[in-house]
């Protein structure tokens, strides 16, 4: 992880503009230098954005309003990429067309219903014995895990090389494990209704998974209404869902590990059997799964991909905004639609 080191490097505005590039990417902000070129990729805006203000200063269009108001958890995040201080001596102002600030930073209303960030789990060691054994408070754990923090590789949980396999899960398991049980889903789908029905509530159930998706987010991964306040409670809200909002850039734990995906899978099937017909359970089951598979390489793709589609581009930045500004809006992975529904749409 980078941070000022303890010899402060004093860097000229010219050293700084030599790193404009896809290969370094160097910014300033509030006097000090910051390589964000391994967080490139992963900005919420695109890289594209990164790149155009690459080598200047960018202090001014991290607090414009009509660019795009930042975070506090953003600044803090930032404080890890930092190499230096700038020299200001000369004198030099900012890069002409660099768009003026429309707020002051140290006194702007809060961009964010995050909190602020104190000491809390520590990352570098295994997590679950650290969330189990303290004494957090429900208010504390939920403020704290919900803050964004970065790590270069995958943070240990329970520290056995055996026990750290089961928890991480590459995104092309998903394919691996889900697209034979969508053929299988298919197939008994057209045995039991036939290809033009089965064709025709394929779409009904890539529909029905979009509000399984903003449901299963919202209600079970976002409980904390009605989370009890023990170390019981605190620690399965971690494992299950806290540790994505306080390590969200984790390569390895972006989607559903397959016994929990198939675990949630068996559940929705015996509940939608309380009420409707089996062969349409059948019919709708491809689109459900194809939606799945879709959702949770979406979900991989927003937080790493480079989208080259619009809706795809939009999206990245509402999901990171949900991580980055406002846990408690912005449900959606794949579409807005039900936030719109249910009044959760992130502004």
């Amino acid at each position: 992880m980078m941070g000022l080191p303890e010899a402060t490097v004093v860097l000229c505005r010219e050293d700084v503009a030599r790193h404009n590039t896809a290969k370094s990417v160097w910014v300033i902000v509030n006097n000090k230098v910051y390589d964000v070129s391994q967080f490139m990729f992963d900005h919420p805006g695109g890289e594209e954005l990164l790149l155009q203000y690459g080598g200047q200063d960018v202090t001014a269009v991290m607090e414009d309003k009509l660019e795009h108001l930042h975070s506090e958890a953003a600044y803090e995040m930032l404080e890890d990429y930092c190499v230096g201080v700038l020299d200001t001596s000369s004198g030099v102002t900012l890069p002409a067309g660099t768009p003026k600030s429309t707020t002051d930073l140290s006194s702007s209303s809060p961009t964010s219903t995050l909190g602020k960030k104190e000491p809390f789990i520590d990352y570098t060691k295994p997590m679950f014995m650290q969330v189990f054994r303290s004494n957090y408070s429900k208010e504390r754990y939920l403020e704290q895990v919900h803050i964004p923090r970065h790590l270069g590789y995958p943070a240990p949980i329970f520290g056995h090389p055996l026990l750290e396999m089961f928890t991480r899960t590459p995104w092309y398991v998903v394919p691996i494990v889900w697209v034979p049980l969508w053929s299988l889903c298919a197939y008994f789908a057209v045995q039991r209704i036939g290809v033009t029905a089965a064709a025709q509530l394929m779409p009904l159930g890539v529909l029905l998974w979009s509000f399984i998706e903003y449901a299963l987010h919202r209600f079970l991964f976002h409980v904390e209404a009605i989370l009890p306040d023990n170390r019981y409670a605190l620690t399965a809200h971690f494992l299950l869902h806290g540790i994505h909002h306080y390590l969200p850039m984790d390569r390895m734990r972006l989607v559903m590990p397959p016994a929990l995906s198939i675990f949630l899978a068996w559940n929705l099937w015996q509940f939608f059997a309380l009420f409707l017909p089996l062969d349409i359970q059948w019919g709708l089951a491809p689109g459900v799964v194809a939606g799945y598979v879709g959702y949770d390489l979406i979900h991989y793709y927003l937080h790493h991909g480079r989208p080259f589609a619009e809706h795809l581009r939009e999206m990245k930045t509402y999901h990171l905004n949900h991580h980055y500004q406002d846990a408690n809006m912005g449900y959606g992975i794949t579409s807005k639609l039900w936030d719109k529904v249910f009044g959760t749409l992130l502004n």
